[in-house]
């Protein structure tokens, strides 16, 4: 049956590393399922892990998951900070006879049972109260079971037999609850009523179902969503786009163009590619969502990236840049000012998919290169060269105002009083400008310099072709 109460989901990550895109794909659609239903999405910190959780990693996930605009629906909450709690239900299992003792240690359990064999039970039955010295304690998988069966919401009826479930840990040595318990006892206190995440969680979803029954918790709805894969359809690696979210952010890609191309990797609304946030939440149902892996194409979101550029107002890119991306562009290219530098990202946002692109293209337009790429002045510079560019000069001085127009108007017309086609002038003066031939129209990166740096670089360059 379906659950009918309100939506709440949570989307729980551990802070032993920075958030990366397998993660903020689970947040992503956790937060847009909340946003369907006229749920409740929280966020939850899962730091059971007290060796490799850090306060840095958590602030980092925190701040990932604000800068892609997802945030939580009610305080931040702290898995540690509930530990009393998670001992006093942990007492309750072991005083209903649900759970026990093992006093095994790890080497006795290598060499009775060998590297991958099941727990044998050992301290299951055992009389353990003359033993002292450490021990775990072991959720007593009930006699009866002979398979665990559940729902899922994307792959249907999951079974897994008896045999694939042994007596797991509950709570280590040092007397911390694990994991698979804490979270059952949090979710359940929460009344988080669908638990939304990575295929990789089946295994513990088996434990934590049986967890849910042995305290008659009232299970969530579950839902595993596929794997994110390389494109070859193995692992994603770091090669293959396997980086941490904040290196996205800091590689210059739009958190709306990431949201967008995420949320299309397992989920789908016939071929409609790009969506506004509003229309993702109009549309989103788990229904949409595929059962097989999906595959992380860099490329694909390199283009979808620059189609949010391209959509996006150079002023509002502006302020991103200075404010989100902390680079203070006004101030390095402090002799433009702010109405050219906005023309200038209008005209090369059209042919850049990141704003670190962007950025790179604005800073060699302003700052020129030093060197001259040798390959393509060996290309396009020939003897007469210096002579027509020399010419061009005097020409451009000679305009009073210094319009994009006017400058196209004047080299097309010496081009063709000279016989020569545009490129044949066109690009060694971008070889001249900005020391390659990739750029915008040529006219437009004169405009955009001023007459004066453009006459400047126009006479260095004559000048060392002697």
């Amino acid at each position: 049956m379906p659950n009918l109460s309100k939506v709440r989901v949570r989307f729980a990550p551990s802070p032993t590393g920075n958030l990366h895109i397998g993660g903020l794909r689970a947040a992503i659609f956790n937060w847009l399922f909340a946003r369907h239903n006229n749920g409740t999405f929280i966020i939850r910190i899962e730091d059971t892990d007290k060796e490799r959780s850090t306060k840095k990693f958590q602030d980092s996930i925190i701040d990932s998951l604000a800068w892609m605009q997802l945030v939580s629906d009610e305080p931040l909450y702290i898995q540690s900070s509930f530990e009393d709690k998670h001992k006093k239900y942990l007492q309750k299992l072991l005083i209903a006879g649900k759970a026990y003792k093992c006093y095994c240690s790890e080497l006795e359990l290598q060499n009775r049972l060998g590297e991958n064999c099941r727990y044998d039970q050992c301290c299951r039955e055992r009389d353990c109260s003359s033993f002292v010295g450490s021990y775990v304690i072991r959720f007593k998988v009930p006699d009866h079971i002979k398979q665990v069966k559940f729902t899922d919401l994307i792959r249907g009826e999951i079974v897994i037999d008896r045999d694939q479930i042994d007596d797991f840990i509950i709570a280590r040595s040092d007397g911390s609850p694990v994991y698979n318990f804490v979270v059952v006892v949090d979710d359940a206190e929460m009344r988080i009523n669908y638990v939304i995440r990575g295929e990789e969680h089946l295994g513990n979803t088996v434990k934590q179902i049986l967890l849910y029954d042995a305290f008659e918790f009232t299970q969530p709805e579950w839902a595993h969503l596929p794997l994110i894969l390389s494109p070859d359809g193995g692992k994603l690696s770091k090669r293959d786009g396997a980086v941490s979210v904040i290196e996205y952010k800091d590689a210059g890609y739009l958190p709306d163009a990431l949201l967008n191309y995420l949320v299309r990797l397992g989920w789908s609304y016939g071929d409609q590619e790009i969506f506004t946030k509003e229309e993702l939440i109009k549309l989103f149902t788990l229904e949409g969502v595929g059962k097989s892996g999906a595959i992380f194409d860099i490329e694909k979101l390199n283009w979808l990236n620059g189609v949010y550029l391209r959509d996006t107002d150079s002023a509002a890119l502006l302020d991103y840049i200075e404010t989100t991306m902390k680079v203070p562009l006004q101030q390095e290219l402090n002799t433009w000012n702010r109405d050219i530098l906005l023309q200038a990202i209008t005209i090369y946002k059209e042919r850049t998919r990141t704003l670190c692109g962007l950025i790179d293209e604005l800073r060699l337009l302003y700052k020129g290169s030093i060197v001259v790429d040798a390959q393509l002045s060996d290309k396009w510079v020939v003897h007469e060269t210096a002579l027509h560019i020399g010419r061009l000069v005097n020409l451009l001085e000679s305009l009073s105002l210094w319009d994009a127009d006017l400058i196209k108007e004047l080299i097309t017309s010496y081009c063709k009083q000279a016989h020569l086609k545009l490129p044949a002038v066109a690009q060694p003066v971008r070889l001249a400008l900005i020391g390659t031939t990739e750029s915008p129209s040529v006219f437009q990166l004169l405009f955009l310099l001023g007459k004066n740096e453009s006459l400047k670089r126009l006479r260095s360059f004559v000048e060392s072709l002697g």
